[in-house]
């Protein structure tokens, strides 16, 4: 074979490959450089006593061969006995093959440098790449001749060859020519070898992959080359996802952990697997590394978008480590730690984590601490948001002392502390401090602290004034604070709002806007809603500046699909609805507020909204609004005028025959309209009402049902309004309403309403006989408040339970 490799030849083990590359030669070979017992060329040739010369390794197995069966030591070519089994060097022939082997394997350099081109045949790229491997496993002094022949470029560029054999065979060649050799390596480290090693990781080919792995992972064990590796873009995160498949087998899951694990000597790479959700690297070099390295990765993981999951492994892991630099580190350090705090409190669970591992007393101390080594505001403006994300966890604040006199976070002295600053302070941070107080007062257990602060440092009517903030952020958190102290300091808040300042114009502005619904909007109509609905002054402010208009117009666009949905359309319209009910509470002292009903046709929206079904706040307070609506009716229709008799009539009684009136309401015993006097007949809204009363929520069973009663109250034709509800079939529904026994407020009403029915005497003669609810009402009898029992023993007597003549409670209508 004189000029190309036997490329026919496919051995099937690496032995017989070895084989046949040692037999592949240039010159050719004497008969005298073959071990008669090997048949190879022999590298350390001896000679016997009779001149027959075997490779030393092979003739001193032989030997041992012959003294474990018993047998005398013979020639194994002769087969005559040897008398010594001395062993005598043939150095003149190990020198002659020697020459001869680098004659040759020069010559084979030379045409593996000739055949390592994409334009060769496969099977001599293939032959060429085998010897490089077989030449450099022979002995490891031969890389260097692989490496001075210029080979280790050619074989790269092997990489781009269209045979997939080829690609494959070049990568494994490579990890054989760089193993364990710090020099091939560094040339590796040139151009875009690497870069093209890591392309092969996205393969689809496993066994392609399986190789770049391989490779990858010896050249990761080079310094310089782990930097080289992590600058190829997508490297790590390619190799995270590898080290993460349940798809890839084992060996390439493992090398790729191997590989990632070398990688992490160089702090860059470190940021970047952290970046592909590889974290634990990074948590460790914070924990474990020099005060530079922990004050980068600190940075950095301030730095990072994490999930909820993580947010919890890292304040497990590093949280306390964390709040140790924010109270002992210089000010570069406490900097990176509230950034990284700032991010793992975002989460309930991993907040709760910081609480318990120490967070609040430095916290709260670097935000009222004022001196040498304070924290700038910037910082401060940090420390407040991380304080407003753990307050929003519903911990129990009071029981965490966060002073030196073991004041807690709602200690009036702390919250005074946080009111002071959020008076002297710039918006940024006064809008984070706000968002603490909207955390705090969202709990039952801490709202009595908070607002028995705010009333003892006078401090409404400033939070009060946020409301005409430019920033909108700082709006929203005042009005959220504002709406969660307003079922305790309502008739407080009610003052300050309709005073001349101007904040319920501000709120009536935010309110008004025509930029989809926001949440700042949810909030502005949601504390006006909370507000005392009974503060005439308030109400009557609002009329003079048409806000109710404002509020049905928003509705109707709501009903009729004007507007932009978003989540926070049932907020905003439970808001509307309920500040809309408020005109209904000061009908019979404000006549403004009955003309704008009429004009409004107030009552026919409020039965419209009875129908939204799974909005049952919006149901509750329409019914609540018919209710008040109702009441009025008795005051708004207009009875009949009787004509005066005439002259004879005067004189003659009996030519009298009584007037006939038509068209009059049956319960009013007047002129009604749904519009006009706000009748719930007229408006057909009584069969709505009974239909509420198996309602889930029994908020809105318990307005459905008083809303209903209005049709058997005093000033009313009991007995028509009895006929109306037979009529509506609403008797049984308020039987079951009074059985269920589901809230006392509802057995109060219930009771009461059954004692009407029981005033007509078919109903009581068929009630009679229907023991449950003549159990339920003696239940009422003996259990109920002292009203509930009055009326209870009223409606015994209907149904003869209770003697007539009897009177255990007085008489009181």
């Amino acid at each position: 074979m004189a000029e190309s490799w036997d490329g026919n030849h496919d051995p099937g083990s690496p032995s017989e490959e070895s084989y046949h590359l040692e037999r592949l030669h240039i010159e050719p070979i004497y008969d005298a450089f073959i071990c008669p017992l090997t048949k190879q060329v022999m590298q350390d040739p001896v000679t016997l006593e009779n001149g027959m010369t075997f490779e030393r390794e092979a003739i001193e197995k032989w030997f041992k061969e012959c003294r474990d069966s018993g047998r005398k030591p013979v020639c194994p070519l002769t087969h005559r006995d040897l008398k010594s089994t001395e062993l005598n060097p043939s150095i003149a022939l190990r020198n002659t093959i020697e020459e001869w082997n680098a004659r040759n394997e020069a010559a084979q350099i030379d045409m593996a440098h000739r055949s390592l081109s994409l334009g060769s045949g496969e099977g001599d790229i293939m032959q060429a790449l085998k010897f490089v491997q077989h030449l450099c496993q022979k002995s490891r002094s031969n890389k260097h001749v692989i490496r001075n022949a210029d080979l280790i470029p050619m074989i790269v560029d092997m990489l781009k060859a269209t045979s997939r054999r080829v690609r494959c065979k070049a990568l494994e060649t490579l990890l054989v020519v760089v193993e364990d050799d710090d020099d091939n390596k560094e040339i590796m480290a040139e151009g875009d070898n690497v870069r093209t090693i890591v392309k092969f990781l996205s393969h689809e080919q496993s066994k392609e992959r399986g190789a770049a792995i391989s490779l990858l992972y010896e050249l990761s064990k080079s310094e310089s080359l782990c930097e080289k590796i992590g600058f190829v873009s997508g490297a790590i995160l390619i190799l995270v996802g590898m080290a993460s498949s349940k798809s890839e087998n084992l060996v390439t899951v493992e090398m790729a952990e191997n590989t990632l694990e070398n990688l992490e000597k160089s702090e860059t790479n470190v940021k970047q697997m952290a970046e592909s959700g590889r974290l634990q690297p990074l948590l460790t070099l914070l924990l474990e590394g020099s005060s530079e390295t922990k004050l980068s990765m600190a940075a950095f993981l301030g730095e990072l978008v994490l999930n909820n999951e993580v947010k919890v492994l890292v304040a497990r892991t590093v949280g306390s480590s964390l709040i140790n630099i924010m109270k002992h580190g210089n000010m570069s350090s406490r900097e990176a730690a509230l950034k990284s705090l700032n991010q793992i409190s975002s989460y309930e669970s991993s907040a709760k984590i910081l609480i318990e591992a120490g967070i609040l007393p430095p916290l709260v101390k670097d935000l009222f601490f004022v001196g040498a080594n304070q924290l700038p505001m910037k910082l401060k403006e940090v420390s407040a948001t991380i304080l407003a994300n753990i307050v929003n966890t519903g911990y129990d604040f009071d029981s965490v002392p966060v002073g030196s006199e073991h004041q807690t976070l709602v200690s009036e002295e702390i919250i005074h502390n946080f009111l002071h600053l959020i008076s002297n302070t710039g918006p940024a941070i006064e809008c984070k401090l706000l968002q603490v107080l909207v955390g705090l007062t969202s709990s039952p257990i801490t709202v009595f602290n908070i607002v028995s602060a705010i009333k003892s440092s006078a401090a409404t009517i400033s939070l009060v004034q946020f409301i005409e903030a430019p920033q909108k952020d700082l709006r929203v958190a005042s009005i959220k604070l504002l709406r969660n102290l307003s079922p305790h300091m309502g008739q407080e808040l009610a003052r300050c709002l309709r005073g001349t300042s101007g904040q319920l114009g501000s709120l009536i502005k935010v309110i008004s806007e025509n930029t989809g619904i926001t949440e700042e909007q949810a909030a502005a109509v949601g504390l006006l809603a909370d507000l005392p609905e009974r503060d005439r002054g308030l109400t009557r402010q609002m009329l003079d500046e048409r806000v109710f208009q404002l509020v049905i117009s928003r509705i109707v666009s709501i009903r009729q699909g004007e507007t932009r949905g978003s989540r926070f359309v049932t907020p905003y319209l439970e808001g509307l609805v309920k500040v809309l009910s408020r005109i209904t509470f000061v009908l019979t002292d404000e006549p403004d507020a009955v003309a704008l009903c009429r004009e409004q046709n107030v009552a026919a929206l409020f039965i419209e909204l009875l129908q939204t079904n799974g909005l049952d706040n919006v149901q509750m307070v329409s019914a609540m609004a018919l209710e008040n609506l109702s009441q009025e009716s008795k005051n708004l229709t207009k009875l009949p005028e009787i004509p005066k008799p005439g002259f004879c009539v005067s004189i003659f009684p009996c030519l009298s025959k009584p007037p006939v009136i038509t068209g009059l309401c049956k319960v009013h015993r007047g002129t009604c309209s749904l519009r006009d006097t706000f009748c719930l007949l007229e408006g057909q809204a009584v069969d709505k009402l009974v239909a509420l009363l198996d309602h889930t929520n029994e908020k809105v069973v318990e307005a459905s049902l008083a809303a209903v009663c209005t049709v058997l109250d005093d000033g009313v034709d009991i007995e028509q309004g009895v006929q109306v509800l037979c009529e509506a079939e609403g008797i049984k529904p308020i039987l079951l309403v009074l059985l269920e026994k589901r809230t006392e407020t509802l057995r109060r009403r219930a009771v009461w309403a059954v004692e009407r029915l029981l005033r007509t005497e078919d109903i009581a003669y068929e009630i009679s006989g229907d023991p449950n609810v003549s159990t339920a009402l003696v239940d009422a009898f003996q259990h109920g408040d002292y009203r509930t029992r009055q009326i209870a023993e009223r409606a015994l007597k209907h149904v003869d339970r209770i003697p007539n003549f009897s009177g255990v409670f007085p008489n009181t209508g």
